[in-house]
């Protein structure tokens, strides 16, 4: 299959053949507990986007919920120099349904607001057009990349 020029990249993964992903391959990040201090551990990725030196990343839950403390503070402080923003939508992962989104950007939390999967992927559509009249300036030692 060749690539699509919108970037469309699913999942190549069938379960029906390969067995359950999650089982076979997705990494088990629980081993790593106790790598660092008190009760940290790493956090899976749902998505994430870099365009013009900024990142977007996507954080799916299947409701609209409050967001564990420890993640609230990872966007906050991942979110406060203005280089990431994190997009949190609730919805149905299987069908894609979106029924919320909230999001963080330079360290602040933005509550839940309703929002289908066309308000999301339009809000998508915004943070790029942002972040290419907002590149972010490259030190001298990356410039030539």
């Amino acid at each position: 299959m060749s690539p699509r020029p919108d970037g469309y990249n699913p999942l190549r993964w069938n379960c029906l053949e390969q067995g359950c992903f999650n089982h076979k391959q997705r990494p088990k990040i629980e081993r790593f507990s106790g790598a660092f201090p008190g009760r940290i551990n790493f956090s899976d990725v749902d998505g994430i986007v870099e365009l013009f030196g900024r990142g977007l990343m996507l954080e799916w839950k299947s409701a609209r919920m409050p967001i564990p403390i420890g993640q609230r503070l990872m966007y906050e402080r991942l979110t406060a120099d203005g280089l990431l923003t994190v997009f949190v939508l609730a919805g149905d992962a299987r069908t894609m349904a979106v029924q919320a989104m909230a999001f963080f950007h330079n360290g602040r939390f933005h509550r839940w607001q309703a929002c289908d999967f066309e308000g999301a992927f339009a809000h998508m559509q915004r943070w790029a057009a942002w972040a290419e009249k907002h590149p972010w300036p490259r030190p001298p030692h990356l410039r030539a990349v």
